[in-house]
């Protein structure tokens, strides 16, 4: 697991912050933000949008993630997530940030900004289907 000095965990922390209020939440009233920094040190953010068909909705986590890869960037070292309340990701993001690598961090804060849990994707999700379980 990566050492993060205090500064570049609140740093990420008031990004996912920053990108939670632009979050589009018009039906659960939940407004999620995240920032994803790569391996090569670039941060890129997220929000969650919800639609009026639930299941096109799409996590703040996963907006992060996408927008990455779209930029050519799959390596991450960590990933902040603020909510409300310091509620964990879904499981449809822990799957996705289980594809690209379990390792990295996570931070997940509250509305306040403040961590409440610092764990790794392995943490999150125990026993992960990763790509290694494929068969070639």
């Amino acid at each position: 697991m990566i050492q993060l000095t205090d500064v570049e965990r609140q740093s990420l922390i008031d990004l996912a912050n920053e990108a939670r209020r632009r979050a589009y939440a018009p039906y659960s009233n939940y407004q999620v933000g995240a920032a994803l920094r790569t391996r090569s040190g670039r941060i890129l953010t997220g929000c969650n949008v919800e639609n009026a068909a639930y299941p096109t909705s799409m996590c703040a986590e996963r907006v992060a993630i996408f927008k990455a890869v779209s930029e050519g960037e799959m390596e991450f070292d960590v990933m902040a997530v603020v909510t409300p309340n310091g509620g964990s990701p879904c499981g449809g993001c822990r799957q996705v940030m289980a594809e690209f690598g379990l390792d990295m961090v996570v931070l997940i804060a509250d509305g306040e900004g403040h961590l409440v849990q610092e764990t790794t994707v392995a943490g999150l999700l125990p026993g992960a289907f990763t790509p290694k379980d494929l068969k070639r």
